[in-house]
């Protein structure tokens, strides 16, 4: 498994919320109490996004234009940039704005998770929300910028039409149909902005190099062996210093200092998430000694693992 399917795979809650807006102007939704990352795409007409962060310039998108949006902060879309809150959205919760006499349309369902009015010449919006997990779910998010946009292609198209059609059913294993098709055009999303983005991220770079990301591909693969950097200069068909180099200098940081956070990322995860006690977490982290994991789980997160499961929970 490739490093970014290995991020998703572990970093992904299940049950996607995705919602359907059908509605002609004017309209607006500000969204409150964001998850920390979300999928915007309008599939008909246009939206303008606007954050209330200062400083942040709004967008504007057309038919078939993706936003990924990341952080915490609120935003409002709708049909213009001066179109004042109709409702306010609040995780699952919808908030009409006191004296908004348009509201009750963005409120009306036209179907499973569909809402609007659903006339001719509508906007229709998609906006699909990712409850990551956990460290690796922090780990990904640092890979991605507060706000990517990725003009309409036929790459994305047809994923977010796959999105549209089941987002508007409701059948048997809809949620695991819809977490599936939103994974799909996340990724889609990502790799059209990583082509598009001046001179590509520095960690797209990394996993598209041939011999670097193939070592972080093993790293991930198998983080509890004893890798040296020996071994995984060899596993690419380079020296050891050459690739020690190569590897520092587009990732960021040397190949066993990368490793390390990683198990980190893990360990952090096991203790959250499981039982285990702490031998048993830095066995699956690749630490024989318990110790020696505890000194390095303290020395990444500032307190012993034993006190930072207590917080965490």
């Amino acid at each position: 498994m490739d490093v970014l399917s290995d991020l998703l795979h572990r970093a992904r809650a299940r049950n996607a919320l995705v919602r359907q807006l059908i509605q002609r102007p004017p309209w607006a939704l500000t969204f409150a109490d964001t998850p920390p990352l979300t999928v915007v795409t309008t599939l008909a007409g246009h939206a303008c996004v606007r954050f209330d962060e200062a400083g942040a310039a709004p967008i504007r998108l057309t038919a078939g234009d993706i936003a990924l949006i990341t952080g915490p902060g609120r935003y409002t879309i709708a049909d213009a940039l001066s179109t004042p809150p109709q409702a306010v959205i609040h995780g699952r919760n919808k908030h009409v704005v006191d004296g908004n006499e348009a509201a009750p349309g963005i409120a009306r369902s036209l179907g499973p998770r569909t809402y609007g009015d659903g006339l001719p010449g509508a906007t229709i919006m998609l906006r699909g929300a990712y409850e990551l997990r956990g460290d690796v779910g922090e780990r990904l998010l640092g890979m991605l910028p507060p706000l990517a946009v990725v003009p309409s292609g036929p790459a994305t198209r047809a994923a977010l039409d796959l999105l549209a059609t089941e987002a508007a059913r409701d059948e048997p294993g809809q949620d695991t149909v819809l977490d599936r098709a939103l994974d799909l055009v996340l990724v889609l999303a990502l790799r059209a902005w990583c082509a598009r983005a001046e001179g590509g991220p520095a960690w797209y770079q990394a996993l598209a190099d041939p011999a670097v990301g193939v070592a972080l591909r093993l790293l991930h693969e198998a983080p509890a062996r004893r890798w040296r950097v020996a071994e995984l200069a060899a596993e690419v068909g380079m020296s050891r210093a050459a690739f020690a180099a190569r590897f520092t200098a587009m990732v960021g940081e040397p190949p066993l200092t990368y490793l390390t956070g990683w198990r980190m990322t893990l360990g952090a995860d096991l203790l959250r998430n499981t039982e285990a006690t702490v031998a048993a977490v830095a066995h699956a982290v690749g630490y024989d000694d318990p110790f020696a994991f505890s000194v390095a789980f303290k020395r990444a997160r500032g307190v012993s693992p034993s006190i930072w499961r207590r917080q965490a929970r």
